[in-house]
């Protein structure tokens, strides 16, 4: 059988299968808002919508797929449980709707899952296991449970009703942004991208409907340009929510054939998004989620407005979100570091830190060096981490300085 046979095996939801899914999921999943982002659409020239995905239940759009696979489960199949591998939202989902469905869930979860979502998914009453590093070492793990147990894989992205469920939230696009003209999705293994795409091309075929995903974890640009599946060697991310090595073989199909371009997104621009979710719209978005805010900040002039950017989700351990947040004001250019010599002498410092306290500048840190090399008898050299407004004000700080005589050098 072809390449091209086997993708047409695979059967991929319509447009009717995603609005059945949707009725199921009328009285479970949120219908979460859709709200213009006036700083964004300033940046991209156009209007610009946030989807907000992490203001659903369990904080992303995974208890869509996750609960209406499990609906339609045999009273067989649920009685013999569900198991499912995940870094955490879909942990979440499948928790949460076995709860709701009254079905025993066993989660495998990769060492390096967040702490708060492991507890929310211990929480939602489910068991859960470490297992490798990588979601795809505790789906391996998952699969091999569910042989020896009979209990059902609940899979992250490749099933037909995963997809079909994720598909709810294209629907919601569609209805409430009518004028839409591109649509932007975090993807990971591609079951909301694919779910997405299908209902907007749907309901409005000149709609485009991209994919981001990130720079160290980009499975799909490869598998398209080979038209299959292919699995990554390694993967190297922040966004453990979209760190996924292989498409599945049904988003796969979908994408393959809705979806009009694959970009990528760095770890900064990613850092950069976040940082300015929480400053200007006061949403808090995990790193996956924002792969869509990236790719438009990056990119303004690229995509056709009116825009719809879907955050996929908002589960951030604090501690991440604390140095994501540290990240992303320097990538924005909030932190400058530098090197300055001044005179070793009752007073050097103190003068320094007045001109940068007449810029403006927020010392953050200070730290003397006296025995380089490079430095003459009578000089010090200090490290010095300062506050600033962005790109430009930092350049005018360390312009000044020189102008006053200092000797400035960016990091080492």
């Amino acid at each position: 059988m072809s390449t091209e046979q086997r993708a047409e095996a695979v059967a991929i939801p319509t447009l009717d299968d995603i609005r059945r899914g949707a009725e199921v999921l009328r009285e479970v999943a949120i219908r979460t808002p859709i709200e213009e982002s006036r700083w964004l659409s300033a940046v991209a020239g156009g209007p610009v919508l946030l989807k907000a995905e992490n203001l659903q239940r369990t904080g992303s759009f995974k208890i869509r797929g996750a609960y209406l696979r499990m609906s339609r489960l045999s009273a067989e199949e649920r009685a013999a449980g569900v198991v499912a591998a995940s870094a955490g939202n879909h942990a979440q989902g499948v928790a949460l709707a076995a709860g709701l469905l009254g079905i025993k869930a066993t989660v495998f979860m990769p060492g390096g899952a967040p702490i708060p979502k492991e507890k929310a998914t211990r929480g939602y009453g489910a068991e859960v296991v470490f297992e490798g590093h990588t979601v795809d070492d505790a789906l391996v793990r998952a699969k091999a449970f569910a042989e020896e147990t009979g209990a059902v894989l609940i899979h992250p992205f490749d099933h037909f009703d995963i997809v079909a469920g994720q598909g709810s939230c294209g629907l919601e696009i569609m209805e409430q942004a009518p004028q839409a003209r591109t649509v932007l999705v975090p993807t990971g293994g591609g079951g909301l991208l694919a779910g997405i795409a299908t209902a907007v091309k749907a309901v409005d075929p000149r709609v485009r409907v991209v994919g981001v995903q990130a720079e160290g974890a980009a499975a799909y640009p490869r598998s398209l340009a080979e038209h299959h599946p292919v699995a990554l060697g390694s993967m190297s991310t922040m966004a453990d929510g979209i760190a996924v090595g292989c498409p599945g073989a049904v988003p796969f199909r979908a994408v393959e054939e809705y979806v009009d371009d694959i970009i990528t997104v760095s770890e900064e621009s990613m850092s950069r998004a976040l940082l300015m979710l929480l400053e200007r719209a006061k949403l808090v978005v995990e790193p996956a989620g924002t792969a869509a805010v990236a790719a438009l900040m990056d990119h303004p002039d690229r995509f056709p407005t009116p825009a719809v950017a879907v955050l996929s989700g908002g589960n951030v351990d604090p501690l991440l979100l604390m140095r994501v947040i540290r990240h992303g004001m320097a990538s924005a250019g909030r932190y400058l570091n530098f090197w300055a010599r001044i005179p070793d002498r009752p007073g050097g410092l103190a003068t320094l830190l007045a001109e940068l306290a007449a810029l403006d500048a927020n010392v953050l840190d200070v730290v003397h060096e006296r025995t380089s090399p490079q430095l003459h008898l009578g000089e010090v050299e200090v490290a010095m981490q300062v506050e600033t407004r962005g790109v430009a004000h930092a350049d005018r700080v360390l312009s000044r300085l020189r102008e006053c005589g200092y000797h400035v050098t960016e990091p080492r």
